[in-house]
């Protein structure tokens, strides 16, 4: 028995020499996309699509091969899994039930659907999910917690994410209700960043801020990238680049927020913007690459 393992042991290492040495890891690409009120049926919520625009999401997402997806705005897993492939995806969404329904604007008879954020993960990365990070909620149904995952891709240092996407309205400036609402999740977003800055997994948050954080002087970036803890010395992956997903727009407010050391893994940026004539979400995707 022990000749027998003698052999097998050294057959094995042969083995692992003929092969050479493992390979460094792919760069991992993260990737936020709000989906504009994407709902299980067509028929359903403020965005009417056909099979058609089913088919194209798919195939942005296809295009975007990223690792993972924060996404925004899809009232459900079955939604969400007409655009992310569950053969190469795992998906998971907060686990606020859905609030009030309310008319669409310009559609009769229309009423919005859930507007859920959660993540698509490729098959093949561990995860590990934390509770929602519900005080983003602020005992509004109507707001989004945020979704709160380690992943631990093989051959790479686990990255924690949270997904967010914080209220609508106050994309730059501090007055109005919107504002106002949007000021008091700042505090409990940078709570999180500096409770994930004292511990030893790099992380990152990602998702639709509605907010224009690369503003000279914006008050939300300036309170929640304050260095304190040292790793909550942030940046933002686009770095000084701009929007080009529609002319109107100049400044990003979906983004991916780095902790100083995922900052220091960021090897590139991007964003997927549609061909002309195809509009499947009024928002584009964006993806950084960490090594």
């Amino acid at each position: 028995m022990l000749q027998r393992m003698a052999a097998l042991a050294l057959a094995l290492s042969l083995c692992a020499c003929a092969a050479g040495p493992i390979k460094a890891a792919e760069p991992l690409r993260i990737a936020t996309w709000n989906l504009e009120h994407l709902a299980q049926d067509g028929a359903q919520g403020c965005r009417p699509r056909s099979e058609a625009d089913y088919a194209l999401l798919r195939a942005y997402a296809d295009r975007l091969n990223a690792d993972v997806v924060a996404f925004q705005e899809v009232e459900s897993l079955s939604a969400a899994a007409r655009v992310f492939d569950p053969a190469k995806y795992q998906l998971v969404i907060e686990a606020r039930p859905a609030g009030d329904r309310f008319p669409c604007r310009g559609l009769e008879g229309r009423t919005l659907t859930r507007q859920a954020v959660g993540f698509a993960i490729r098959k093949g990365i561990a995860f590990e999910r934390a509770g929602d990070l519900t005080d983003l909620q602020l005992g509004d149904p109507n707001l989004r917690s945020g979704v709160d995952v380690t992943i631990r891709a093989p051959g790479r240092a686990p990255l924690r994410l949270l997904a967010v996407h914080l209220k609508s309205g106050c994309a730059s400036g501090d007055r109005g209700e919107a504002c106002a609402t949007l000021m008091r999740q700042v505090p409990i977003l940078e709570a999180w960043i500096d409770a994930r800055a004292k511990e030893a997994v790099r992380f990152a948050v990602l998702g639709d801020f509605n907010r224009r954080l690369a503003r000279s002087g914006d008050v939300i970036w300036t309170e929640i990238d304050d260095a304190d803890p040292a790793n909550a010395d942030l940046s933002l992956a686009q770095g000084g680049t701009g929007p080009k997903c529609d002319p109107r727009y100049s400044e990003f407010i979906d983004h991916v927020v780095l902790d100083a050391r995922a900052g220091g893994d960021l090897t590139g940026f991007e964003e997927l913007t549609y061909a002309s004539g195809e509009r499947p979400s009024d928002h584009c995707p964006v993806v950084a690459t960490l090594k």
